[in-house]
């Protein structure tokens, strides 16, 4: 069985994942965004059209032998008789809602991921490795016909916070898993069985960074991102025995706005200790305990409290401050 070995680094997102800052404008007027269920229409055919008349082909990868490199290329000439990506039989497809909008996601499914394993939320920490690229090549002379598409890649898996990464990305790893063991060796590196999970997601700006652009990452520009899963740590960001992804108040699997924010302070409550900033840590309102030891909180593990009865969690509610444990 092939083996994955790599020394595993914690790491920060990248520009690939991170929210992109526009380059200086120089003094010049800088557009408003453009509106998105307009935008979505016109991407929509973009990438229907980009699936009917291209292929994809997989190729060793000189710096990583355990996962191959996606190459994407025109169904014509010595290609014409290639299967366009729009007819493979692992290509699927989920719909997006983000910023009231609905977004089609495609995803290219290698493999799974391991079904012992779990998948994770939206509000996870995952280990992988990964390309991004653009649709299509910003030099298309060039003979390397990934040289202008690829924008950031790592082949040395690193621990990304989802709450951060573009939502496709974010929405793509949440229908994988991760791996189904793991061991350390001695020269202090990690393996992991070959079940990990390998996908391609291809989506539209505005699952990617939209209006935003750089150098490298042009506006409105859809993505292409390839990755392996590896393993997923559920993310509990404020350690009050709340998962994060359980301190979605309005069920939209983004944390980070102020509709999961109770005291509205300047944090949002899977990153704020005292939800409801009545001076009782949340921790201390709610019991919580991982009671079958399986590293995860299941919503079954933890128990709420509602002192005054007015349906509001003790947590949520500056009137019930009582401390629980």
């Amino acid at each position: 069985m092939r083996i994955t070995k790599y020394t595993i680094l914690v790491g920060t997102l990248l520009i690939a994942l991170q929210a992109c800052n526009n380059d200086d404008d120089g003094g010049q007027e800088i557009a408003p965004p453009r509106d998105r269920a307009e935008q979505q229409i016109a991407e929509a055919a973009i990438l229907k059209s980009y699936l009917e008349t291209h292929f994809f082909d997989t190729i060793p990868n000189p710096a990583n032998p355990d996962y191959n490199i996606v190459i994407f290329d025109t169904i014509a000439g010595d290609n014409k008789d290639r299967q366009p990506i729009s007819e493979s039989t692992l290509l699927q497809s989920k719909i997006v809602k983000f910023e009231e909008v609905d977004y089609t996601l495609y995803l290219i499914n290698f493999n799974k991921g391991a079904e012992s394993t779990r998948k994770p939320t939206f509000a996870d920490s995952t280990l992988v490795t990964y390309s991004g690229e653009l649709l299509y090549d910003l030099s298309p002379d060039d003979d390397n016909k990934n040289d202008g598409k690829i924008f950031d890649s790592t082949v040395t898996p690193i621990w990304m916070d989802l709450v951060r990464v573009v939502p496709g990305f974010r929405q793509a790893l949440t229908e994988f898993s991760g791996a189904s063991s793991a061991s350390e060796n001695p020269d202090g590196t990690v393996s992991f069985s070959d079940d990990y999970g390998n996908l391609t997601a291809i989506m539209p700006s505005g699952l990617g960074y939209y209006s935003s652009g750089t150098t490298s990452i042009p506006a409105y520009s859809p993505l292409i991102f390839t990755m392996q899963l590896y393993k997923i740590n559920e993310s509990d960001h404020d350690a009050d025995g709340i998962p994060s992804y359980m301190e979605d108040l309005d069920n939209d699997q983004i944390v980070i706005d102020n509709d999961d924010n109770t005291d509205g302070d300047t944090l949002a409550n899977y990153a704020d200790r005292d939800d409801d900033g009545d001076g009782t840590l949340t921790k201390d309102e709610i019991t919580s305990i991982d009671a079958n030891n399986d590293g995860f909180i299941s919503s079954d593990e933890i128990t709420y409290y509602d002192d005054d009865g007015d349906g509001i969690q003790n947590h949520l509610d500056k009137d019930d401050r009582s401390i629980k444990n």
